[in-house]
């Protein structure tokens, strides 16, 4: 099993994504210990700034969530939000469902990316994620998932690759909201536009375009 973590971001902004300063974020986001790897996320219709990273311990990302993204959203004077996963415990869920993360390459790069958490506690050892899975592959336009498992909170969720902005939303705003449904909870839907974050998420390693 991995000890690699995971960190999701947003930035309460609103900003096209090619006024977006990357290239120098980029570059002091690389120098940050055990940084693996990062893949940009732009807001579909609201342009939020964003990313999920990929780091080999959960002590470098809790610095990066507590020092380093901290500065970040304050220099650009803005609210923001973060979010740590634990990547050992979701590692057999995640290749069973072609995670780049765990060295799945997939068929095509993907056109949007859409981030799940239901607000639920549940220690993923005992979730039956293959049942989930079996679903999931089934989804039209999905192309791969990374499972998520949030630090302390025990909450479920993902980050889903598709091959088109269409099936996104449609599993963000039609399919997915069943699941929570059955389960009473509230939850979280982000759906991004991947095409526009494409050679700032290369020149990150992002292991989507490898």
């Amino acid at each position: 099993m991995t000890d690699k973590a995971f960190v999701y971001t947003e930035l309460q902004i609103s900003a096209p994504f090619d006024q977006a300063p990357w290239p120098d974020i980029n570059a002091a986001i690389k120098k940050q210990p055990g940084f693996i790897n990062k893949t940009w996320l732009s807001g579909f219709g609201s342009q939020s700034l964003g990313g999920f990273y990929e780091f080999d311990s959960l002590e470098n990302a809790k610095l990066f969530v507590t020092e380093y993204f901290p500065n970040e959203a304050a220099h650009f004077g803005v609210a923001q939000m973060t979010r740590l996963f634990d990547g050992a415990v979701i590692e057999n869920a995640s290749r069973d469902i072609n995670s780049v993360h765990f060295g799945t390459s997939l068929p095509k790069a993907p056109a949007a990316f859409v981030y799940t958490e239901v607000q639920v506690s549940v220690p993923f050892e005992t979730f039956p994620w293959q049942e989930r899975n079996a679903v999931l592959k089934s989804v039209p336009g999905i192309l791969g998932k990374t499972w998520l498992s949030g630090l302390n909170t025990r909450t479920l969720g993902g980050i889903d690759a598709f091959d088109s902005l269409e099936s996104a939303q449609d599993f963000a705003l039609r399919v997915f909201p069943k699941t929570p449904a059955k389960l009473g909870a509230a939850y979280i839907t982000r759906v991004f536009d991947a095409t526009v974050t494409e050679t700032a998420s290369r020149d990150m390693n992002s292991p989507f375009y490898i």
